[in-house]
């Protein structure tokens, strides 16, 4: 592991996964990976307290961003302690707004009586998407986000940026905005900047249509 993202979803986590990957340290895991065969379950265990190994979890992958891994940012900071952390942010209020459409959008629709259905149905068929919903509900600090208001919301996202500056020495550590583009990045990580533009994916629009997606087929894939 080269590269360990801290930062919370709706950070740009996307676009900072496909901007590491264009640079070399790909793979990437990202909460999108838990499609891939066995990466749900195990998960799902480690959620459960569970002692699944690091290289278990992210065999094959040389950084990794957003949740579930950011997480376990300080475990894993610890595991891999030649690892380069970057903590992606933004202005919190933006994070707010933008999880409010996204995140926890989604996270409300398992309130609704179709949704709980569906739920219940991938249970007894034993697809996917019960046990989706089991380890994002199950993931250390994310708990009760959904129950916060905008400015204790705020207060949570502050809190988190200042434990991780406060814990990862400061030469190991970029605080990072993707609108910052290549420039940072790659002299944190010391490669050349390409010539291509940064990479701007997986806005409000693209989540909603990519979720949706990732639901109905979480509800038949075993």
């Amino acid at each position: 592991m080269d590269v360990i993202g801290a930062g919370y979803g709706r950070t740009g986590t996307l676009s900072l996964k496909t901007a590491l990957e264009q640079l070399g340290f790909g793979p990437c895991h990202h909460m999108l990976e838990m499609q891939r065969p066995g990466q749900l379950e195990a998960w799902l265990a480690k959620t459960r307290g569970e002692p699944v190994p690091w290289e278990t979890l992210f065999k094959g992958y040389r950084s990794c961003v957003d949740w579930p891994s950011a997480a376990y940012w300080r475990e894993t900071t610890e595991h891999y302690e030649d690892a380069k952390v970057v903590l992606s942010v933004r202005d919190p209020r933006r994070w707010v707004a933008s999880m409010r459409k996204t995140i926890l959008g989604e996270r409300a629709k398992q309130n609704r009586p179709d949704r709980k259905a569906l739920v219940m149905l991938s249970s007894a068929l034993g697809t996917q998407l019960a046990s989706f919903v089991r380890m994002t509900s199950a993931m250390p600090g994310t708990q009760g986000l959904d129950r916060l208001t905008d400015e204790g919301l705020v207060a949570e996202f502050e809190r988190h940026t200042a434990e991780v500056v406060e814990a990862v020495p400061a030469e190991r550590l970029l605080v990072y905005e993707v609108e910052q583009g290549w420039e940072p990045l790659c002299k944190f990580l010391e490669v050349p900047v390409p010539d291509t533009p940064f990479p701007q994916v997986n806005d409000t629009a693209e989540f909603a249509a990519r979720a949706q997606r990732m639901v109905l087929r979480m509800a038949v894939t075993r």
